[in-house]
């Protein structure tokens, strides 16, 4: 049986509207009522109706989540971390989360422009920016809440959390020379994507200290999964002048590149030296375990979430923009030449 405002209203001798002025504690109802309708909606198992009162507040306390894929599939670890980041932070602070998935493009803006005119959500969080990202444009334009996890081009001024890339991949990459490597190989994420830009950019500028040319080099340009990773990864192993080392730019085209190199009968680690980028929670008991760069993703998504409810909440940010640099993680994936 459910529970309605009248039965409340019959047991105590209240009208409805008395009731529901009290279950929402207006100033005008006497603490005497308040406590009495408080008390048989406790003893009658009342359960408000939570959506009419955010509609009636004219706030939904609801986050947005629009992952940007391409498939029918979405399986990526990376994200299932921030997402329970965000989704454990929102919690704490009384928000839900509306995830859903859209490819990038039209569609995706559809979906924004939906969600903004429905005010089906509060704000938003934006995760992998793009150098000319127009969800980016479209909320500003729309003056609604957003935070992102990640930069855009420096003309968009936006609240964000991001890691250094380029800071990362320097790190790395002077791990490899350090380790006597001098050809190395690159699986670079999709340009448009602005991590993309950072992390080749450490890449780039690192091989320049280490007096290392471009044509040792070679940087392919994969689609962050594992098996565009393997089949970049084969490419780059079955040229005429195979790079000693690979430096992919996420983990899972990292285990793409280990599966290939083991294919090919190579022991990864002592042949071939292959890293990755982000530390998602299965780098750690890869066959062999991954070097690569950390990042705290969970922690991440947690910040960016609480950031958001600031925002919302017409609360100040003590800090709009927050640049995290990763920790280098050396394991077995890499071993000297």
């Amino acid at each position: 049986m459910v529970v309605k405002l009248k039965d409340i209203a019959d047991a105590t001798g209240k009208s409805i509207t008395t009731v529901s002025r009290a279950l929402n504690d207006y100033d005008d109802v006497s603490e005497e009522t308040k406590a009495l309708v408080n008390k048989i909606a406790k003893e009658l198992g009342y359960s408000p109706n939570t959506w009419a009162q955010r509609l009636q507040k004219q706030h939904t306390d609801t986050l947005g989540l629009i992952l940007p894929t391409f498939g029918p599939r979405f399986s990526d670890p990376f994200f299932s971390e921030l997402l329970a980041g965000i989704g454990n932070r929102a919690a704490q602070l009384g928000y839900d989360i509306l995830v859903s998935t859209r490819a990038p493009g039209e569609e995706e803006e559809i979906a924004y422009r939906a969600a903004i005119q429905g005010k089906r959500v509060d704000g938003f969080i934006l995760v992998r920016t793009r150098r000319q990202d127009e969800r980016i444009t479209l909320l500003q334009e729309s003056d609604f809440p957003f935070v992102a996890f990640g930069r855009a081009e420096e003309k968009l001024d936006f609240p964000f959390v991001d890691e250094d890339g380029t800071h990362g991949m320097k790190v790395l990459v002077r791990h490899l020379t350090a380790l006597g490597h001098k050809k190395i190989g690159c699986l670079a994420p999709p340009p448009e994507l602005m991590f993309a830009h950072y992390r080749l950019q450490g890449f780039k500028e690192s091989l320049t200290e280490a007096g290392i040319q471009e044509s040792d080099a070679p940087i392919l340009v994969g689609d962050l999964t594992q098996r565009g990773g393997y089949e970049q990864a084969c490419k780059l192993l079955d040229s005429a002048s195979p790079p000693t080392a690979i430096a992919a730019c996420n983990d899972l085209m990292a285990f793409g590149a280990m599966s290939a190199a083991q294919e090919r009968g190579m022991v990864v680690g002592k042949d071939i030296s292959i890293t990755g980028f982000d530390d998602i929670p299965m780098a750690e008991y890869s066959h062999p375990p991954l070097t690569t760069l950390h990042q705290p993703i969970y922690e991440i998504g947690g910040r960016v979430c609480e950031m958001l409810v600031k925002l919302i909440q017409g609360e100040a940010l003590k800090e709009r923009y927050v640049l995290l640099k990763p920790e280098l993680l050396v394991r077995q994936s890499s071993g000297s030449v």
